[in-house]
């Protein structure tokens, strides 16, 4: 979890750092399907007002830069719990659901693989629903695609949305209402898991080959990547926690049966991802497993080696101390061919222990 806040706090930090002072704000009013942009200057107030100066009225409020100002503007306009509204102000939340009164919290975290770094990015997401109004607040100041909060908001302004950014491009799904909205959210938020996971599965594949090519600097990388998987099951536990209470929830409610079918795809998408993230996990441990009994093996092979060699050395080294000493009484010593039988009793015994340890396959 801290690794995930110092990231948070580093994008955070980002944006703070660069585009205007004012609210970054977005409204779109949704009537009958039909989606327009709200006016810029509009409120939160406002945009509630719209929801219920008519029927099938729907106002999506995105905040992708989200301040204090701008939470206290929605939490003065949808009157607040002030336990929520601590939660949106200080965010770094776990992926849960909580109803308060009619006003419904999701916290929920989106995921972007960085493949140069070999490096899961989790935005976190505030989502408040109530009777034909939705608030999405990005406290990570990102996109679920990773789009920096200031250029997403612009984009937004001037309309040069990518196709993938589009949220409300159905407008027969919009028209079942706000749970719609957040359906589609939902939806882009568990479908971002798909690359996420198929990156990591391609730097898992490179382990297992790094791993048999004996490079020592595989370990520390297995480590990493398996950091990354459980941020990825952490954060799929969570929200599939999240979507299977907010099933429960459609069941209580009066909302339309096509929904609910569109919310079990959802489920089954982030069931799979989650299994997947869970079989990397189990991957990697075996991977590391694999990997430390062949480093042993690699280090026993070694210490043979050395041990091999040592017992060479240590023949000739026995029969040259011994005739080192130097006393006067000594079996050979004025021999005319003790000199080359001390040799040839050196090389001999060396010559042979290698036999031996090339015979046991110790080189």
């Amino acid at each position: 979890m801290a690794r995930i806040q110092r990231r948070a706090i580093r994008a955070r930090q980002a944006g703070n750092g660069q585009g205007p002072a004012h609210s970054s704000k977005r409204v779109r009013y949704i009537d009958d399907g039909s989606v327009e942009l709200a006016p810029s200057s509009v409120t939160a107030a406002e945009a509630l007002d719209f929801c219920h100066s008519g029927e099938n009225r729907i106002a999506l409020s995105l905040y992708p830069t989200p301040d204090e100002a701008d939470i206290q503007e929605l939490a003065e306009a949808w009157d607040l719990h002030p336990v929520l509204v601590e939660d949106l102000l200080h965010a770094r939340q776990r992926p849960k659901l909580e109803r308060y009164g009619d006003v419904l919290l999701l916290v929920v975290r989106s995921a972007l693989y960085l493949d140069s770094a070999e490096e899961v990015e989790l935005s976190e997401f505030h989502i408040l629903v109530r009777q034909g109004s939705i608030a999405v607040l990005c406290q990570d100041h990102r996109w679920i695609d990773g789009t920096d909060g200031h250029e997403f908001a612009e984009s937004i302004s001037n309309g040069s949305l990518q196709q993938h950014q589009m949220l409300l491009k159905d407008p027969q799904l919009l028209r079942l209402g706000s749970e719609a909205v957040l359906y589609r959210i939902l939806d882009e938020i568990v479908d971002g898991y798909a690359p996420v996971l198929h990156g990591l599965g391609i730097d898992k594949e490179q382990i297992e080959r790094q791993v048999f090519s004996g490079d020592a600097a595989v370990t520390e990388r297995i480590y990493r990547l398996s950091q990354e998987v459980i941020d990825v099951l952490h954060s799929t536990a969570s929200l599939l926690e999240v979507v299977r209470s907010l099933d429960d929830g459609f069941k209580k409610y009066p909302v339309p049966e096509e929904l609910e079918t569109y919310l079990q795809d959802v489920t089954d998408h982030l069931t799979r991802a989650n299994a997947q993230a869970l079989e990397y996990r189990d991957a990697l441990s075996q991977i590391l497993n694999v990997n430390a009994t062949l480093v042993a093996q690699r280090q026993n092979e070694d210490m043979k080696k050395i041990s091999g060699w040592a017992a060479i050395l240590f023949a000739p080294t026995l029969i040259a101390a011994v005739y080192g000493m130097n006393f006067d009484n000594m079996p050979e010593l004025h021999w005319a061919f003790g000199y080359p039988a001390a040799i040839l009793l050196m090389v001999g015994f060396a010559a042979v222990l290698y036999g031996v340890f090339k015979w046991r396959k110790w080189f």
